[in-house]
């Protein structure tokens, strides 16, 4: 359903949106449900509204005057009323769950796709609470809202209909209630905009308390390791703190809504009791119709929720816009190149001209660096995850089209994650690959021992990899990476977390596997330098010597890196 509304080249909504427009735009995507939905809904309140007339004139015309045909007429047309708001009523909350998911599907499609867009440049662009926030929170709210239009539509017209009606039977009684229905909405309509701004606040709030509790999930390890848990622990209760006082401002003036829906609908309804009550006294009124009149004013107040409500509802709607559209305007900084990379084009050099390192075709190279910074801003230099004057051969890195690097062009490090499902799934995600090409790639990493402990081996289900170590995490993730097969893989501190064992099966491993592909190990690690074709060494972000490592040993400097000596 929501596939045939947002189809994968549908722009999106324009550019210059601004969040009431954003919900324009998507209330346009699925015109058609949202149209039955609001039809249906005023024909339901309307056959609601219709009832208290049918009560009252069965009351007048057959019961006072003792006429059986016209009490049961009107006592079937309370009975045909009912029956049709309750069928009306089923097509109108279908439709309207078409239109919420419409909604919620649409614009997860939006947000997907822009972080696919975003790809690397995600993390560095929007923090991890504020995506899921927008995935969990805010797409549900723009889906409530589209899904209470229809309620709210039926309210609007069936209290215009009552009050027309009031009007037309009793002027005071109906200049009471178009007096009395402006003064409720205008009051509930300022406390929503207190509760907008509120809203916001919390959100933000709850936005900085989901990005600290998910730094402190992933370094817990390290913070356990200098005595650190206790001060972020602080300082995530001082943040859980602020939410829940901004929590407990928003749920104060909810509250205040919830009780001024109670108060001023009721109070509105003993003015119209009173007064009807005495135009019956004095003669102007019939009893039927007094008891009609009571049971608009009852309507009235429920009418009336429904529209505060719908009105709540877009308030809530308008902040999440807001947060989906300023996730959907971030644009990527690298621009994409038009020229193609062929698949198989393995023949070509890469040279970074700004550190002087060059990566010779189908060669296995070691790369030492001074510092971690400059192994990972090489490394991104390469997979032209930043700007550089990387080139491939003669030709700029950045005049490639973006998606086809991404292809053939691999980086991993220690940050890459282990997702939830079918190991088998998650090692090789496109399933192409033959089982025994798996095990090969995982006898490689020297992971064939994790699958095999498992109940299931490879068909096993995992949960993000959490059941696994640290060095199995690492080995898992090179199994996957080595499974890509791409051009030029980037692997960074592939075997830090292994012991001098397994290390060594991987080290000497790694080069057979890649034979014939380019790989750029960056590592310190001297077991895995001994085994690459060439080593190089960067000192300040400059490439100042190269050859294989037992020759390099001679140099004071690349000895200190990597056998962790402090020169005299």
């Amino acid at each position: 359903m929501s596939r045939s509304r947002f189809p994968a080249a549908d722009p999106g909504p324009p550019a210059t949106a601004s969040p009431v427009r954003y919900l324009v735009w998507l209330a346009t995507r699925q015109r058609a449900s949202l149209a039955l939905a609001t039809v249906f809904g005023v024909l339901c309140t309307l056959a609601q509204a219709l009832v208290p007339v049918a009560i009252g004139l069965g009351i007048d015309r057959g019961l006072l005057q003792r006429d059986r045909g016209a009490l049961l007429w009107w006592g079937g047309a309370v009975l045909s009323l009912g029956v049709f708001q309750a069928v009306v009523g089923m097509l109108r909350d279908r439709a309207s769950t078409t239109n919420r998911f419409g909604a919620v599907y649409g614009t997860t499609q939006l947000v997907v796709r822009q972080a696919t867009e975003l790809g690397a440049e995600l993390p560095r662009r929007v923090s991890t609470g504020s995506v899921v926030s927008v995935g969990a929170m805010d797409v549900g709210h723009l889906g409530t809202a589209l899904e209470g239009t229809a309620r709210g539509s039926g309210a609007v017209v069936s209290i215009l209909f009552a009050s027309v009606f009031m009007l037309v039977t009793s002027w005071q009684l109906g200049l009471l209630v178009l007096i009395g229905v402006p003064l409720i909405a205008a009051t509930v309509a300022r406390l929503l905009r207190v509760l907008h701004g509120r809203q916001q606040r919390l959100r933000d709030e709850q936005g900085a308390l989901t990005d600290l509790s998910v730094d402190i999930i992933d370094g817990l390890r390290v913070l356990r390791g200098f005595g650190g848990e206790k001060v972020y622990g602080r300082r995530y209760r001082d943040g859980s703190q602020a939410v829940r006082a901004e929590g407990m401002r928003v749920a104060a003036t909810v509250a205040d809504i919830a009780f001024l829906r109670v108060l001023l609908p009721g109070a509105l309804l003993v003015a119209i009791v009173w007064l009807g009550a005495y135009q019956v006294s004095t003669g102007r009124l019939e009893p039927g119709l007094l008891v009609a009149f009571y049971g608009y004013a009852v309507f009235l107040t429920d009418q009336l929720g429904q529209v505060t409500t719908m009105l709540d509802q877009l308030t809530r709607a308008t902040v999440a816009a807001g947060r989906v559209l300023d996730f959907l305007s971030l644009e990527r900084e690298l621009p994409s190149g038009t020229q193609p990379l062929p698949d198989g084009a393995d023949d070509l050099p890469l040279h970074d001209p700004d550190s002087g390192l060059t990566v010779p075709p189908g060669r296995l190279l070691a790369v030492v660096c001074g510092s971690d910074a400059d192994a990972r801003i090489l490394a991104d230099r390469l997979c032209r995850y930043t700007d550089s004057a990387v080139r491939r051969g003669d030709t700029p890195l950045a005049a490639h089209r973006t998606d086809d690097l991404r292809r053939h062009v691999l980086l991993t490090d220690n940050d890459a994650t282990l997702f939830a499902g079918r190991l088998g799934t998650e090692l090789d995600p496109r399933d192409s690959r033959p089982e025994d090409a798996v095990l090969r790639a995982l006898d490689a990493a020297s992971a064939r021992d994790v699958v095999d402990a498992l109940p299931d081996g490879l068909a096993h289900e995992i949960a993000g990899g959490r059941e696994f170590s640290g060095g199995q995490q690492q080995r898992l993730r090179l199994a996957r990476a080595l499974l890509a097969d791409p051009q030029l893989l980037v692997l960074v501190d592939p075997t830090n977390a292994l012991d001098a064992h397994t290390e060594g099966r991987v080290a000497r491993r790694l080069g057979p596997y890649r034979a014939g592909r380019t790989t750029v190990v960056f590592t310190t690690s001297p077991i895995v330098l001994d085994h690459a074709d060439r080593v190089v060494f960067v000192k300040d972000g400059k490439a100042v010597a190269e050859g294989h490592h037992q020759g390099l040993l001679a140099d004071p400097d690349y000895r200190a890196v990597v056998t962790r000596e402090v020169p005299a």
